[in-house]
């Protein structure tokens, strides 16, 4: 049965489709949906999506691009500008700007920060695997690092590039996680084929999901597909409460994140005793550190068990990093400079051994590999003599690929140094920041 609706939701997902479906409902839109109601008969967010992403489409184009923003009422606008923003590719003279307003703060090179401190960064073996197998998402956060949107429907992860995905997690046994992001990783044709294939081999496998995916059309048995394959869910939910949500995520993304939240835990996610874990994600709304793990995961439960009765295993804690919407939106309200000398002012040492760099391998949609998720999106990709491109890439010697490295330890041989640069200072200021979580223990503050 999983198998014939699986076909069905295949069929329905492929881009060119989604794009054709997306665009018809919008033309018959008028208003976003506001119903309080939300159903296993809940219509696609996308609609909703794409109609917030017009607004502030037409909002900017009144206004103009301002580089700086001082009034609050100017900082509230630059919001809605920051949504519009990285819908689409970024132009060359965008990134050059972003990469200006970075070098402009004088912050020292991470690389020459970590030597004066004593430390050395240095890759091990892989234990690892992220895939990014796609940018196409049915929601358009603020804060999206990678920049995700219902419009990114061409950069998607093919067979070719998941099956010598597959291949390299099956020839390194340092390997015992599969990580599969996006996007909404669920929403492309090859996450269900990388689940079927890598659940027999024992690996652990993360599905870090939006939760709002869960009330998409043709999603109905995606609960009961995770909870089968024992699937880790890591559920982004940025807060508890209903309005901060909104402001950042949309109308309706609330209600729709509870009800995806109430599914999993119908499937047995979260619930004390279950095999099935449910892990949630918070990441500031501001420009601030997050605050203590294990106090917020405390408040989240007591909070959501209250007013819903969910229930989840653990909460972790990301720190914003300064780079694509989050980096426009702080150089638009000019909190750049400050929230890098913050994290600059937050480093603890403690936090490098910690680092995801060293035990990740982060490959893009379309096979190019990267020692992070962060570094990924900013097209830092690893270098190497001999280096192809990615089937379909033209030809063009853009980094290392998945077809360049036979496994892990053959990417360890090669003794590259890990790339790194500001966005860095995120990941090892305070309690330290990863795909996972904090990385050492609560740091004392006053």
């Amino acid at each position: 049965m999983i198998m014939k609706r699986h076909s069905t939701m295949l069929l329905s997902f492929l881009p060119g489709r989604l794009a054709l479906q997306a665009s018809i409902r919008v033309k018959h839109l008028t208003t976003p949906a506001t119903s309080t109601k939300v159903d296993s008969e809940a219509e696609s967010l996308i609609p909703e999506t794409l109609a917030a992403m017009e607004e502030e489409r037409k909002a900017k184009a009144l206004k103009g691009r301002s580089p700086s923003v001082s009034s609050s009422t100017s900082k509230s606008t630059s919001v809605a500008e920051l949504k519009a923003l990285g819908r689409t590719r970024l132009s060359l003279e965008e990134r050059k700007r972003r990469r200006r307003a970075l070098d402009g703060l004088g912050i020292a090179p991470f690389s020459r920060f970590l030597r004066e401190q004593g430390l050395n960064l240095e890759r091990t073996l892989t234990e690892t695997l992220q895939l990014n197998i796609g940018l196409y998402c049915n929601q358009a956060c603020n804060h999206c690092h990678v920049e995700s949107s219902p419009k990114r429907t061409h950069e998607m992860m093919s067979e070719e590039v998941a099956t010598r995905c597959l291949d390299f997690l099956r020839r390194s046994p340092s390997i015992h996680t599969l990580d599969l992001t996006g996007g909404a990783p669920e929403l492309n044709a090859q996450f269900r084929y990388l689940v079927r294939a890598a659940a027999p081999s024992g690996v652990s496998i993360i599905d870090r999901c939006n939760l709002t995916v869960l009330e998409e059309p043709g999603q109905e048995d995606l609960p009961e597909f995770l909870a089968h394959h024992q699937v880790h869910v890591v559920a982004s939910l940025p807060c508890y409460e209903e309005e901060n949500v909104k402001r950042q995520r949309g109308s309706s993304v609330y209600k729709r994140s509870i009800a995806g939240l109430k599914k999993l835990n119908a499937q047995g996610y979260g619930h004390e005793g279950s095999s099935l874990k449910l892990t949630l994600v918070y990441n500031p709304v501001g420009a601030f550190l997050p605050p203590s793990q294990p106090r917020l995961q405390a408040q989240y439960k007591e909070e959501l068990a209250a007013r819903f009765g969910v229930v989840f295993n653990d909460l972790v804690c990301l720190t914003n990093m300064p780079i694509k919407r989050f980096a426009d939106h702080l150089h638009r309200t000019g909190e750049l400079e400050q929230y890098m000398q913050l994290l600059v002012q937050s480093f603890n040492p403690k936090a490098v051994e910690g680092l995801m760099c060293r035990t990740h391998l982060s490959v893009g949609w379309d096979g190019r590999v990267y020692d992070c998720d962060f570094n990924q999106q900013l097209g830092m990709t690893m270098r190497g003599v001999g280096a192809v491109s990615a089937p379909g890439g033209g030809g063009e010697n853009k980094g290392l690929t998945v077809f360049d490295v036979q496994d892990a330890r053959e990417l360890l041989e090669m003794r590259r140094p890990i790339s790194v640069d500001t966005h860095c200072f995120g990941c090892t200021a305070g309690e330290g920041s990863s795909c996972g979580g904090a990385t050492v223990g609560e740091v004392a503050t006053g």
